[in-house]
């Protein structure tokens, strides 16, 4: 681990959702695209959680891009399931966040997932972490 980054003890992130009928393709199945949409919803959630909406982190020109994402699909869900996804921030860097995920139906693990995002500027230029990341530990 490079001596940037450092492991953090974030509280994980639980929220449930329902697979909509708009979310699956004709077999019936949630489609793949939407996981990153739920991922989406799970790392909004878990920042909300630490005391800060992500619109605020807009409003003071912090950014959040996704630069790596990795899936592995285990099992489908369905239509009309009731869904639980897990998000834990894993690693935190001087501009970087890494969360893994946990999208489960009735404890059977559908999908795990990992990201790295970067904190960017306006302009899309890499800048440091706001404290309230770095200090979350």
């Amino acid at each position: 681990m490079p001596r940037s980054e450092k492991p953090t003890n974030l509280p994980s992130c639980q929220i449930q959702t329902r697979v909509r009928y708009v979310e699956t393709d004709r077999a019936g199945y949630l489609h793949h695209s939407y996981y990153l949409v739920y991922f989406e919803m799970g790392r909004t959630e878990l920042l909300r959680q630490m005391g800060v909406s992500y619109h605020e982190c807009e409003q003071q020109g912090i950014f959040y891009v996704v630069s790596k994402i990795h899936c592995q699909f285990l099992g489908p869900a369905r239509y009309d399931d009731v869904l639980t996804l897990t998000t834990r921030v894993v690693r935190t860097g001087r501009a970087r966040i890494d969360h893994e995920y946990e999208l489960t139906r009735d404890g059977q693990v559908l999908c795990r997932a990992w990201s790295t995002l970067a904190c960017v500027d306006r302009t899309g230029r890499p800048q440091a972490n706001p404290e309230f990341i770095l200090n979350a530990s």
